[in-house]
C-alpha cells in the first residue's frame, strides 16, 4: 500500500479543487453549494501532492451523500486508483461514525464504479442529475 494521507478539507483547498474541475471540464460548484463552505469533506494526499477529494453532505436522517469527487488531473501515477478507493473508504468511515446507515454517491467513471462494487456498494438506477438554480 502507498503512503497516502487523509485529512479534512480546508477552505483554502477550493482554489486547487476548482482547477481540477476546470481540467476535467466540469462546472465547479460554488462555495455555497458545498457543505460547511467547502470544509466537510476529505482530501487524499501523498507527500505534498494532493490527489483527490470529495464532499460529505449529512442529512437529518441516517443517510449521507458523498459528492463532487474530483482528482488531480496532472497526477498520473499508477496508485491514483488506490487513492480514489481510499477516499471512498474514508468517507464511509466518517459517515458511519456520524451515525449514518447509508452513503449515496453519483459516479460516472466505470472503473470507479467497479471498484466501489468491490467495496460493497450497490449500483442503483441510471439517472440524470438535474440542477435548478434558485434566485
Amino acid at each position: 500500500m502507498c503512503n497516502f494521507e487523509a485529512r479534512w478539507l480546508e477552505e483554502s483547498d477550493l482554489t486547487e479543487l476548482n482547477k481540477w474541475w476546470e481540467a476535467f471540464r466540469f462546472p465547479a460548484p460554488t462555495k455555497s453549494m458545498l457543505p460547511d463552505n467547502g470544509k466537510c469533506g476529505v482530501m487524499i494526499s501523498k507527500g505534498d501532492i494532493n490527489i483527490c477529494a470529495g464532499f460529505i453532505y449529512f442529512t437529518n436522517s441516517g443517510f449521507a451523500l458523498f459528492e463532487y469527487v474530483v482528482s488531480n488531473f496532472d497526477y498520473k501515477n499508477k496508485d491514483r486508483k488506490e487513492a480514489l478507493c481510499l477516499l471512498y473508504e474514508k468517507a464511509e468511515l466518517i459517515a458511519k461514525v456520524e451515525g449514518c446507515s447509508y452513503l449515496f454517491s453519483t459516479v460516472k467513471n466505470q472503473t470507479l464504479i467497479n471498484k466501489m462494487k468491490d467495496f460493497g456498494w450497490t449500483k442503483g438506477s441510471s439517472t440524470t442529475e438535474m440542477v435548478k438554480p434558485i434566485n
